[in-house]
């Protein structure tokens, strides 16, 4: 929060404005002392009473606040304590309809509604719907909100004295202990892990706790893949490790290979303490792909998975404004791998068929050269052995891909086996089919044009979200339906942000790569001004995204121009 010398007696000048129009409330706008140790900034108020509601931001310092400094200790320490501050705030705020605060999910993310600095103060960021009846200021009502209000909050949500230490201290390690691990698996050779007695299964598709009930089967790890990590809390931790290089994920329908793959996918994120997930990680360049009818493609090369197209399109440089299903995964893969991503998830529930595979009867009926798709299965190992990026895939329904598998892991009532040995005995039966290609010959690094990437509209910078399916960008809406490891519209927003943040601070220069500039995106957000560096332009809830969300929202915006 930008520090200034808060002014004494808000109460007396909301006393003072009660009953004066509503908009006068932006006077009140700054800094104001809330007693010993605390300031409340108005960061913003409504125009009017039927506006968004205004924004405020309570800080308390360090030593008011008094938590043990081994708590705010690291920057992973400072995010899990705040996720947790802000949790119990907005436990605290219920019932309480002016109060609008973004507590997050299963998620730990770093997230703009509460912060913890490293001196050990809080920043607690939250909406407050200002009182007035017949567009006049409520002056009694308002400092009800504003003073006491949010004095009690402060008291009862942010101070060490009024919460249990136990439950402060197990949050804390839970996600220490969550990003230690993810930070390991590169170490060891992995790109995930599952931890025995991990509970995978959600609630339902639009609740993401854990499932319950007799028939959830907790998690435990086949014996050929159990492996032991240690975690700076927990100690010994043994359940499975996920290999580099090709993973298959078989089983029947409705055994939980689809399950597994989703806890992966989710493993890139820390969950809170009874998740059932909080040892499920995934390498954090971990990037979950699927087909998008109907995405833009700009200038991507595609060549490795399309060739020869009936109309002549170039696709080395290939680019449309309706991509099919298996143009729009080609370029997603294509386009991860640019800006970074070493481990691919695919479900072949989601994918495009035709571009995983063409088994040898179709290869008998269709010739080659009439087929302009290459299929996955044939550079798949490529992807690895020549660039180091590892893929797990779902898969029951094609049974070529046993050929190039590295590992395979069936699933069984939730249950998972090593079915690698059986696997290669069944491989072993040739099939007629013959690669259609040796290799995947890696990616085209491209240049956006920075003046594409405008975030104003009317004059105005537009950044929001609709939820996690819509981002609107300026006079653009983005639709990210297929980016499925955003977790909530506050992460949306944030994508938006750091897009905004690429062009203001000119990482995007019309020179820089997208995968340069996304270096020095991660650089920023990871450094002492990462959440204020995104404030400054936006005062709304958001969370710090990943560079991955950030790409992906680039090369969906209709907007981007790509320079060569």
């Amino acid at each position: 929060m930008a520090r200034q010398e808060p002014r004494d007696g808000l109460e007396r000048e909301l006393e003072r404005l009660d009953g004066a129009p509503y908009g006068r409330y932006r006077g009140l706008t700054g800094a104001w002392r809330l007693g010993t140790g605390r300031t409340l900034r108005l960061v913003r108020a409504q125009a009017d009473p039927f506006a968004p509601p205004g924004r405020v931001a309570l800080w308390i310092d360090g030593r008011e606040a008094g938590f043990d400094p081994e708590l705010w200790a690291t920057p992973v320490r400072r995010r899990a304590l705040a996720g947790y501050l802000v949790r119990c705030a907005a436990r605290e705020a219920r019932g309480e309809r002016a109060y609008h605060l973004d507590a997050g999910g299963q998620e730990v993310l770093d997230r703009s509604s509460c912060t913890v600095g490293a001196d050990g103060s809080v920043t607690l960021r939250l909406g407050v719907a200002l009182p007035g009846p017949r567009r006049r200021i409520d002056g009694r009502e308002a400092w009800r909100l504003l003073g006491p209000g949010l004095t009690r909050l402060a008291d009862r949500a942010l101070r060490a004295g009024a919460l249990e230490a136990a439950r402060v201290r197990e949050f804390v390690e839970t996600v220490e202990d969550a990003a230690a691990l993810r930070a390991a698996l590169p170490g060891l050779g992995l790109v995930g892990f599952v931890a025995d007695g991990a509970l995978l299964p959600r609630r339902s598709g639009a609740d993401d706790r854990p499932a319950r009930g007799a028939g959830v089967v907790p998690f435990r790890s086949p014996e050929e893949l159990r492996v032991t990590v240690t975690l700076p809390n927990a100690g010994e931790v043994t359940g499975m490790g996920v290999p580099e290089g090709v993973t298959l994920i078989v089983g029947g329908g409705f055994h939980g290979k689809s399950t597994l793959l989703r806890a992966l996918e989710a493993g890139v994120w820390d969950h809170v303490p009874g998740d059932g997930r909080e040892r499920v990680a995934a390498r954090a360049d971990t990037v979950k792909l699927r087909a998008e009818d109907g995405r833009r493609v700009e200038r991507v090369d595609l060549h490795a998975f399309v060739d020869h197209l009936p109309g002549g399109a170039d696709t080395t440089d290939f680019s449309t404004d309706n991509a099919s299903g298996s143009t729009s995964q080609a370029a997603s893969l294509c386009e991860a791998v640019e800006a970074g991503a070493r481990v691919l998830l695919i479900d072949e529930d989601t994918a495009a068929t035709n571009l995983m595979i063409r088994d040898a009867r179709m290869q008998a009926l269709v010739a080659k050269e009439r087929e302009p798709l290459t299929p996955l299965v044939d550079s798949v190992r490529s992807l690895h052995r020549d660039h180091g990026v590892s893929t797990v895939l779902v898969m029951g329904g094609s049974g070529d891909y046993l050929d190039v598998a590295d590992r395979v892991i069936m699933m069984d009532a939730y249950r998972p086996t090593d079915a690698t040995a059986r696997a290669r005995e069944v491989a072993a039966v040739p099939t007629g089919r013959r690669a259609e290609a040796e290799s995947f010959p890696g990616v085209v690094h491209r240049r956006p044009d920075p003046a594409s990437l405008d975030a104003t509209a009317k004059g105005r910078t537009r950044i929001r979200s609709r939820g996690t399916d819509y981002l609107v960008f300026g006079e653009h809406e983005v639709d990210l339906r297929a980016v499925e490891q955003l977790t909530d519209g506050p992460q949306v927003t944030g994508v938006g942000l750091a897009v905004e943040l690429l062009v203001r601070r000119g990482h995007l220069d019309g020179r820089r790569t997208l995968a340069q500039a996304l270096d020095l995106l991660e650089t920023d957000l990871a450094g002492p001004e990462g959440v204020a560096g995104l404030l400054s332009v936006h005062d709304e809830d958001f969370a710090v995204p990943r560079r991955y969300e950030v790409a992906a929202a680039v090369n969906r915006l209709r907007a981007l121009r790509v320079l060569r």
